[in-house]
Formats: C-alpha cells, sequence, structure tokens
C-alpha cells in the first residue's frame, strides 16, 4: 500500500527536516505558507496536515495559521488538521479546535507524543473514508440497481417484491429517468420468470410504420423488404417478461391487436395466418395521463383496464426527501473509481445545490450531471460549477411558515440536512456543526425519518453505518 501523506506547512527548515526524519511511515509534504499549503492540498490531496500557526508575512502571530487552517477546512471539510505552534495560549488552542482542528500541540513539541497523535489523525481519516465508501456503495439488495431511503420508494419497493410472484399486468407510472426499467426488472428477477428472456420495446423509439411488425413479427414476403421471417419482441419474450416501455406512445390502430394477445395470450405475425400461442407476462410504463387519454381516444380504455390490474406510481427524485445526495454520492464515488480520479466528495455549496435542484430529469438526470463532474472538477472537492446547476437560493418566507409547530419541523429537518451535507455524511462532524451530541441526533435522525435505511431489510436501500447516513 502507498504511504499516507502528510503535509507539514511550517516556514522552519530545522523543523521540516525534524519532521521528515520522525514520520518515515508518511510521505512528507512541505509548505512553507498559506498559498503553498493550499496550493499542494488541492495537487496531493493529502491524509493529514501539521500546522504551525506562525506563518509569514505574520510569523510572530497567529492571523495566517487561523487564516491557513480555514481554508484547508473549506477545501477539504473531512481533512484532519492538528496543530503544532509555538503560541499555545490557552485561547488560541480552543480557537483551532473550534475552527475544526483535529488536535493541538504546543511547542517544543514531544516527538513521540506529535507520532501518536498523526498516526491517529490518519487513522481516523482512513475510517472516515471507509465509512463514506460504505455509505456510496449498496449492498445487496432484492431491487437491482435501486437506491433510496425515501419511505415513499421503499414502499413502492415492498410492493414490487409482493408482485413479482403474481402473475398480473403491472402498470408504472413516473416521469422520465424515475427507474421505472430497474422496476421491471426487478418484477421479473424476483418472480418465478427470473432466467427466461427479459425483453424490453420503447414503444416511442420506433417508428410507427415498424413497431406493429416489432412486437408481433412477420412472415417472408410480408411486406417490401421483409426476406426472412422474423419473431417478434412477444415471441422472444415466451416464458418471461415483455416490458413496453412508453407504452401512452402507441398508435392507437396497433392497440387492437395487442388488447387481442393480452386478452388470449395470442398472436400472429404480419402476413402470418397461423395463432401462436405464448405466455408472456407484460410490465408497462409510462409518464403520460393514459386515464386521460382514454377520456378523450386518445388510448384505448379497455386497453388501459387490461395494463393496469396492478398500478404503481413512482414518485420523482425531488420527491425523495434525503435520496439525491445519497444517490449523488453514490454515483460519485462509482465514477471516481471508474474514472481513477480521486475525489473527496462535494464541497458544502454544491451538496447545498444537489439538494436544493429540482432535478426534472430525476435520476438520469443526476447522475449525468455527476459523470461529468467527476470528470471536470480540478480539486479534491466537486464544486456547482462542476456540477452546472444553480447555487442554492436564500429561503423565502411564505404563508405555509406560519404554522410554528410545522416551521419548527421543517427547519430542524433542513438544518439535519444542511449539516449532514456539509459534513460528507459524517454523524459526529454534522453532530459538531448542530452544536449537539451524537445521540441526540441519532434521536433526530429517528424521529425525522432519516433512520429508515438503517432499519429496513425488506426494500432497496442505501446502508448506513455507525457514523455515516
Amino acid at each position: 500500500m502507498s504511504k499516507p501523506k502528510l503535509l507539514v506547512v511550517e516556514d522552519d527548515p530545522g523543523l521540516c527536516a525534524q519532521y521528515r526524519w520522525a514520520f518515515p511511515s508518511c510521505r512528507v509534504l512541505i509548505a512553507n505558507d498559506r498559498r503553498a499549503a493550499e496550493a499542494a492540498a488541492r495537487r496531493e490531496q493529502p491524509d493529514a496536515v501539521l500546522l504551525d500557526l506562525g506563518l509569514p508575512p505574520d510569523a510572530e502571530g497567529v492571523s495566517e495559521g487561523f487564516a491557513t487552517l480555514e481554508a484547508l477546512r473549506t477545501l477539504s471539510p473531512g481533512l484532519p488538521v492538528v496543530i503544532a505552534s509555538g503560541q499555545g495560549q490557552r485561547e488560541n488552542a480552543l480557537r483551532a479546535v473550534a475552527l475544526g482542528a483535529y488536535d493541538f500541540c504546543e511547542k517544543p513539541v514531544d516527538v513521540a507524543v506529535l507520532r501518536t497523535v498523526i498516526e491517529r489523525a490518519l487513522r481516523l481519516r482512513e475510517l472516515e473514508e471507509e465509512n463514506q465508501r460504505l455509505a456510496a456503495a449498496p449492498r445487496s439488495s432484492p431491487i437491482q440497481g435501486l437506491i433510496t431511503a425515501d419511505e415513499g420508494m421503499l414502499k413502492v419497493c415492498r410492493t414490487v417484491e409482493r408482485l413479482a410472484g403474481v402473475a398480473v399486468p403491472v402498470l408504472l407510472l413516473g416521469e422520465s429517468g424515475t427507474g421505472k426499467e430497474a422496476l421491471a426488472r426487478a418484477l421479473h428477477e424476483l418472480g418465478p420468470r427470473a432466467g427466461k428472456p427479459f425483453v424490453a420495446l420503447n414503444c416511442a423509439a420506433i417508428p410507427e410504420t415498424l413497431l406493429e411488425s416489432e412486437l408481433f413479427g412477420h412472415e417472408k414476403g410480408a411486406f417490401t423488404g421483409a426476406v426472412r421471417q422474423v419473431q417478434g419482441k412477444i415471441e422472444l419474450a415466451s416464458g418471461g417478461t415483455l416490458f413496453l416501455d412508453e407504452i401512452g406512445e402507441m398508435p392507437i390502430t396497433l392497440q387492437a391487436k395487442l388488447l387481442r394477445f393480452l386478452q388470449d395470450q395470442v398472436v400472429e405475425r404480419v402476413g402470418g395466418r397461423s395463432p401462436i400461442k405464448v405466455d408472456v407476462r407484460v410490465v408497462s410504463a409510462t409518464n403520460q395521463p393514459l386515464e386521460e387519454q382514454a377520456e378523450t381516444g386518445k388510448f384505448r380504455g379497455d386497453l388501459l383496464y387490461r395494463l393496469n390490474a396492478m398500478t404503481l406510481r413512482i414518485p420523482p427524485l425531488r420527491e425523495r426527501r434525503g435520496d439525491v445526495l445519497l444517490l449523488a454520492r453514490y454515483f460519485l464515488a462509482r465514477f471516481a473509481r471508474e474514472h481513477g480520479r480521486r475525489l473527496r466528495g462535494f464541497d458544502a455549496a454544491a451538496a447545498e445545490a444537489i439538494a436544493a435542484h429540482r432535478w426534472p430529469g430525476n435520476v438520469r438526470e443526476l447522475e449525468n450531471r455527476v459523470r461529468r463532474a467527476v470528470l471536470m472538477a480540478e480539486g479534491p472537492l466537486v464544486g456547482v460549477e462542476d456540477l452546472e446547476i444553480a447555487p442554492a437560493a436564500a429561503p423565502q418566507e411564505g404563508a405555509g411558515d406560519l404554522d410554528l409547530r410545522a416551521a419548527r419541523t421543517r427547519a430542524e429537518r433542513e438544518a439535519i440536512e444542511r449539516a449532514l451535507a456539509r459534513s460528507g455524511g459524517s454523524l459526529s462532524a454534522a453532530a459538531r456543526l448542530l452544536g449537539i451530541s451524537r445521540p441526540t441526533l441519532y434521536s433526530l435522525l429517528e424521529s425525522h425519518g432519516f433512520a429508515a435505511a438503517r432499519q429496513r431489510s425488506d426494500g432497496a436501500m442505501a446502508p448506513a453505518d455507525s457514523d455515516t447516513v
């Protein structure tokens, strides 16, 4: 394994040489002032920092040292910074810890004590990074490809598990990018048809003149260019599941033929005369208001009744509280690993912007923006400009804020979400930001529903460990 990186911010060459000797198990990086320290932090992404408060141009004071501490904590909120300074007044030590320093050692330092402190800081960093990796990587879930801690989405997942073993048509309603195909696959893979074909057809992606042939197949010579017999998607799915995405875009002339298949489980190829018996479960999906279309004649009402024996409404990402940052961190870890980027997370402004954005493209939009941000980010943290979304706006007062109990609950939850965003998911850091103890934070997480993902094992969810949500 490569050595951990220790950034020493010190203007005394003799002490720099001593620190190199004192930490043979680390790759020691040297910076003599704030500008060099910030550049090294961006470029090298150290695992811990040893910082002197007396830096030029204020070598006899502490202003430049504290400015460096704040800059490093802004660049990387989880970076442990140990202060080793001759300005060891009690108020300096208290101020350093209040600003986020990991520990404070007064010069002249005891090398053995300092080595122990740095080793503990490096171990803490390692554990927090492991916590973040565990939080970002979903454990085995019966709903493959779905990550959620939202109660509404968990309810959908539990319904999918119950319906998987029942061969009734299911209609999935939801906006584009909400995961309809993942749920359709789960209905197939969790039921008795697992291992048999799962065939998907996007009704909006195929020209109307070709859709009938694509769905039902055709015989040789059925039309110009039909040089051989071709099985349709329904035949190919026999024994398994046919997923009809964007069913609301199916031409009205083809809906009657699909209705006959659903009634009799029999198909006829284009140009054919012999009925073909098939055994297919149909799962369909749309973002169109099919009931309204049925009333206006744009969609057959009798077909709708056949398709929606069971209907599942999938909530959009903007309604899934807590899922946006959960998914964003998962995508960040995944794409950083795929592209060989060492990124520590989102900065505070980016995390708040992610939580505030409406995400009209839902999970697909979030995935694409995070992928681009991973490629474009120049420092260890992804910023708002990398995501190309608007910064979070200041909260506005409205009529709904007049309910004091609701406003207090809403403000409490928003404060917790912002603290979790700023801390990168670390409960210890979030508790410090909120000015409460970790047990109190656990209780608040429970009361606001954040603990659902930690407690449930009957749906698709993201895992949580002892110090990360």
